[in-house]
């Protein structure tokens, strides 16, 4: 992992405003900055910046995060390649980490060379193909009876893998390298002899969000097994988290809004041709919740195109499935089927490119094909056929995050089945509608806790004005000491305790920034908790002449909770053992408390 202290610095000399404007025009409102929401189509603005906490909401979708988290939503990037972005920007360098000075500096550069030397080897690779697509007529003539232009075949470095066991032996120096092996172009057989992986291909790129080279799909021209080869697993790919297309969607994906999924390259390459540029597919593989997770982070509304056939129901089927955990307000998914034999390249060829997205935008919604799909596999004309529906119903809703969605299903599903709402929901297990969304709960009346949280991510330096052992013995509130004897402190300490603890650790005795707070808690119990309550100081931050009061008070209200949990713990002591039960200490104690008014005086 990379040092708490290296991500603190990144953040200190990185300024969300400037980050964020650099992508988005950003206007001056108040305090803060606000645009209309890159994550959801919107014509109000409800996305807010905040310059003073280095952190961003929108009160629309409830997108939110700290300059690293906007890299990674925005550009779809992941944690590690969002601190490179950043630390590039403000000039810094990453430091290595813990894990790999364990392991020795040399083994760290060693693999460090080797990603480089891998991510070089698939460039110059995939210049090679690309050069021999332009040398080979028979390719050529396959593209052009695809109706593939030049155009859109360098759009998608689209090229050609010779019909020879070791071509790329005539691009690399050494082809019995072990980084092409590593790479997935050369297999070395059980007779020790290396040949190349593709041959006799059209062999397609496969980019990351960078624009880096990290696999290749290869098709064969004629006839052969298998039709479709792609580049196996290694450290730059990974086919269950990869989409074919997608930097080269991009830009169509933030003006439609809407992204098509289907299911082969060459149907994106003929959409693409046809001026469907939104199209993207998955590689190989079943669409998996990863897949779903990075579509969702370029637009509000997914499409999956598919075969008519069963085949196609079936893979339909395996994305709803893998779609449902991640569907939230304002997402939507829909399902377009083809008519057989049609697939989406030579119907956009044979009808056009109108006639497709009048398909896309006539898409079947996901809770219309739950619940034909779950209809079509019982008789619901008998009371056994109309149970089974709702019962094979159940663990599809509770996986199911939309709670709106979910509702409209369950009526829906009532509609059908000749049950109540009510009696499904209680049947199948399912939480109330209410607690799915705390997000848009409002938080007035918080707890001292709660509070207490709020003002120390305001402003981290109070956290120096705790008392000694603050965090060795507290509770709640004066009411939660009545409510338990043991009085244990709420979930919230936990995350005030954690908040201080970052505090306490930060580099050189400097106070972290709101933002490095927030990061601190990414990937932990209590990162939600953190997000919830930067976006509501975003809306309602405390007024910063009040603080050191509110301060003051949140600190004695728990003191005084302390105080009158103590006197109740001797008061039964007393009750049982009589005043010389006690210790003298205890004694001591005991007689301040009464003195103070027989139990210490609510705030």
């Amino acid at each position: 992992m990379i040092p708490e202290s290296f991500i603190q610095e990144l953040l200190f000399r990185t300024d969300i405003v400037d980050l964020i404007d650099s992508y988005l025009p950003l206007k001056k409102a108040g305090a803060n900055y606000v645009a209309c929401c890159p994550f959801h189509s919107e014509k109000t603005p409800s996305f807010s910046v905040s310059p003073g906490k280095q952190f961003y909401h929108c009160f629309g979708c409830g997108a939110h995060g700290t300059a690293i988290g906007f890299l990674m939503e925005y550009s779809g990037v992941g944690f590690i390649d969002a601190i490179k972005d950043l630390a590039g920007r403000a000039g810094l360098r990453i430091p290595e980490d813990e894990a790999r000075e364990a392991r020795g500096e040399a083994q760290s550069r060693h693999d460090a060379q080797n990603l480089s030397d891998i991510t070089e080897a698939m460039a110059r690779a995939a210049k090679f193909y690309y050069g021999q697509m332009k040398r080979s007529e028979r390719a050529i003539a396959y593209l052009k009876a695809r109706s593939v232009g030049g155009e859109v075949a360098r759009k998608f470095g689209v090229g050609y893998a010779p019909d020879a066991w070791q071509n790329l032996n005539a691009e690399f120096e050494n082809y019995a390298s072990p980084v092409l092996q590593a790479a997935g172009l050369v297999i070395r057989s059980d007779q020790g002899q290396l040949y190349d992986r593709f041959r006799d291909r059209i062999v397609y790129p496969i980019f990351n969000q960078k624009g880096e080279v990290i696999a290749f799909g290869g098709r064969v021209i004629d006839v052969g097994e298998p039709k479709y080869l792609n580049s196996p697993e290694t450290p730059l790919f990974e086919k269950g988290r990869e989409v074919y297309g997608l930097p080269q969607a991009r830009a169509a994906l933030r003006e439609k809004n809407t992204a098509i999924v289907v299911e082969g390259y060459m149907d994106v390459i003929a959409l693409s041709q046809h001026g469907v540029e939104n199209a993207v597919a998955t590689l190989g593989t079943a669409t998996t919740e990863a897949h779903v997770k990075k579509l969702f982070r370029q637009v509000d509304r997914v499409v999956f195109c598919f075969d008519g056939d069963n085949a196609g129901r079936k893979a339909a089927w395996k994305a709803l499935e893998n779609v449902l955990e991640s569907l939230v307000e304002p997402k939507t998914v829909g399902f377009a089927f083809l008519p057989d034999p049609e697939d989406p390249d030579s119907f956009v060829r044979a009808r056009g490119k109108d006639a497709f997205e009048r398909l896309i935008a006539q898409a079947t919604p996901l809770s219309e094909f739950l619940l034909r799909e779950l209809s079509s596999r019982g008789d619901l004309s008998s009371a056994e056929g109309r149970a089974a529906l709702v019962s094979a119903a159940g663990p599809l809703l509770k996986r199911l995050r939309s709670p709106l969605l979910r509702l409209q299903i369950v009526r829906r599903l009532g509609d059908v089945s000749g049950f109540t709402a009510q009696e499904i929901e209680r049947h199948c297990g399912l939480p109330p509608i209410a607690q799915a969304s705390p997000a848009r709960v409002p938080r007035r009346n918080y707890s001292v806790w709660n509070r207490l949280f709020r003002l120390l991510l305001q402003k981290p330096e109070l956290a120096y004005q705790l008392p000694p052992g603050f965090f060795e013995d507290a509770s709640e509130t004066p009411e939660a000491s009545e409510a338990s004897e043991t009085s244990a402190a709420p979930p919230e300490s936990g995350a005030v305790k954690s908040l201080c603890e970052t505090i306490f650790a930060a580099k050189g005795g400097a106070v972290p920034s709101c933002a490095a707070l927030l990061e601190s808690a990414r990937g932990t119990a209590n990162e939600s908790f953190f997000s919830e309550a930067a976006a509501e100081l975003i809306a309602a931050p405390f007024v910063e002449d009040d603080i050191e009061t509110e301060f003051a008070g949140a600190l004695e209200r728990l003191s005084e909770a302390r105080r009158k949990r103590d006197f109740e713990t001797l008061q039964k002591k007393v009750a049982r053992m009589g005043i010389n039960g006690l210790s003298a200490e205890e004694k001591s104690g005991y007689l301040k408390l009464v003195t103070r008014g027989k139990e210490p005086k609510e705030s």
